[in-house]
């Protein structure tokens, strides 16, 4: 029984390496239907992975996309850098960076995409077969991207101009079952055509604890109504509260005990000038 068991053990850890030319990936597949098969290329030498994938969409309650994924367990996160392939058909092509649940089609995900056109979401579907969602962030186009898994908890990052990561402003609930799935996804967001992305610099990191005290980030954001979609107006690394909607469609709020106006689709915040009250608190 004891050899027995040793035999079934070492042939589970084997099923759960590396391929030599996939590099730090188990696998690839096309997840849900497509017409046109995708497929991955690893260059050892220079570290990339070209991926190239049909599919109508990853949205609503069902996806379809090339996947190059790896097993994993825990609190992690996957970073890489993205660019497309050409000039592409469609804007909304996507190449993101995906944690699953399963490989099914209409599996509970998370994502952190970026679109031929520059728009950066970190997507998400919390339960199988439901409705996937999008926090938008106000960073067009970014060169690297993160998506980090704690717990419940998945929050995305994108590069700013100096290519530090900084978060998107994306952060939501998500509860997976161990192990789950971890890796590449494009998505022509065209049934009929390929799309091709090069993700370079990947990096995948088990997370250490949290420290002691983490650091404050506010994120001021819109919520569209109809679909519960939000969009990240600007990331703050400090305490903001009490956001107001003004009449001409900007947005006030305090910080520090002063108060601040800023557009709603976002830009630099203007302080209003509020003569003695510096202890604004609230509304």
């Amino acid at each position: 029984m004891g050899l027995i068991q040793t035999i079934l053990t070492g042939m589970l850890a084997c099923s759960v390496q590396p391929r030599a030319d996939l590099g730090i990936f188990e696998d690839h597949r096309d997840v849900g239907h497509v017409e046109h098969a995708g497929g991955v290329t690893y260059d050892a030498a220079k570290g990339t992975y070209t991926v190239s994938g049909s599919g109508e969409n990853m949205w609503f309650a069902a996806d379809a996309f090339q996947y190059v994924w790896k097993r994993a367990s825990g609190d992690v996160a996957i970073s890489a850098d993205i660019a497309f392939v050409g000039e592409g058909k469609n804007p909304h092509r996507k190449a993101c960076l995906v944690i699953r649940q399963s490989l099914e089609a209409d599996s509970a995900y998370a994502d952190i995409a970026r679109h031929g056109e520059g728009l950066t979401s970190l997507q998400y579907r919390d339960v199988t077969g439901g409705t996937t969602h999008e926090v938008q962030s106000n960073v067009s186009g970014p060169i690297r991207v993160r998506i980090e898994r704690r717990g419940d908890t998945v929050t995305a990052s994108v590069s700013d101009a100096n290519g530090k990561l900084m978060p998107s402003g994306g952060s939501v609930k998500l509860v997976l079952k161990e192990p789950f799935y971890l890796g590449l996804g494009v998505c022509s967001h065209e049934k009929d055509l390929i799309e091709t992305a090069v993700f370079s610099n990947v990096d995948v990191t088990h997370l250490p604890s949290l420290p002691a005290k983490p650091t404050l980030y506010s994120t001021l954001e819109t919520v569209t109504v109809a679909s519960t979609d939000r969009r990240a107006v600007r990331v703050f690394a400090e305490h903001i509260e009490a956001p107001n909607w003004t009449a001409d469609g900007a947005l006030i709020y305090n910080s520090g005990g002063k108060l601040y106006r800023i557009p709603a689709i976002g830009g630099e915040p203007v302080p209003i000038d509020s003569g003695f009250a510096n202890r604004c608190n609230n509304d």
